[in-house]
């Protein structure tokens, strides 16, 4: 069997064979895909915290009221829900930071917190609660079985367009309408 070439640094689609599920109308950013498993963050799935929600929490009090302290934090997957992963660009000087491609990074530290608190953190972020992980050769096997589409990072999908959108949008860099995908798999 050939084996995958690595999903990091790309995006996963749902597909309509997730819906009804936690998964369903979900795009997910992939961090790490190696033989250890695959990690990933929902990227537009809606938590019930702002920013400033999550900043209080954290008794981080915004100096002023940015425009960003409305932002949602998204769910970023059902594993470990109460732990925080920021995907940001730049990448900035962070205490636990993992970079990332193309600028991008993922932190996992409060010093972050404490910097948008004060309107110094980096000019674009998705501040996330969970994660999304899988065993190795499951993320595969959920991809032959017409569970997940898959595309390149594109950064204005992840930071440009708004959360509703994000899963249409990401179906449309693929030319496909969401009217036309259906839940069947099908072999050529």
């Amino acid at each position: 069997m050939k084996q995958m070439q690595s999903l990091e640094h790309h995006f996963l689609i749902a597909m309509p064979s997730l819906d009804d599920s936690w998964f369903e109308k979900t795009v997910i950013y992939i961090v790490e895909d190696n033989e250890h498993g695959t990690m990933g963050l929902v990227i537009n799935l809606p938590h019930k915290l702002s920013i400033q929600e999550l900043l209080e929490h954290f008794d981080y009090t915004p100096e002023e009221a940015y425009p960003f302290l409305s932002q949602q934090v998204m769910m970023g997957g059902p594993v470990d829900m109460e732990r925080g992963f920021i995907l940001h660009h730049p990448l900035g000087n962070w205490k636990s930071s993992m970079s990332l491609d193309e600028n991008l990074a993922m932190t996992v530290s409060d010093d972050l917190l404490q910097a948008l608190a004060q309107d110094q953190g980096p000019e674009q972020f998705v501040v996330c609660l969970g994660f999304a992980g899988w065993k190795p050769g499951q993320l595969a096997q959920e991809i032959q079985a017409n569970s997940w589409l898959t595309i390149p990072y594109n950064q204005t999908l992840l930071f440009d367009t708004d959360t509703e959108e994000k899963w249409e949008v990401a179906l449309g860099t693929l030319g496909i309408s969401p009217e036309f995908l259906t839940a069947e798999a099908g072999n050529a």
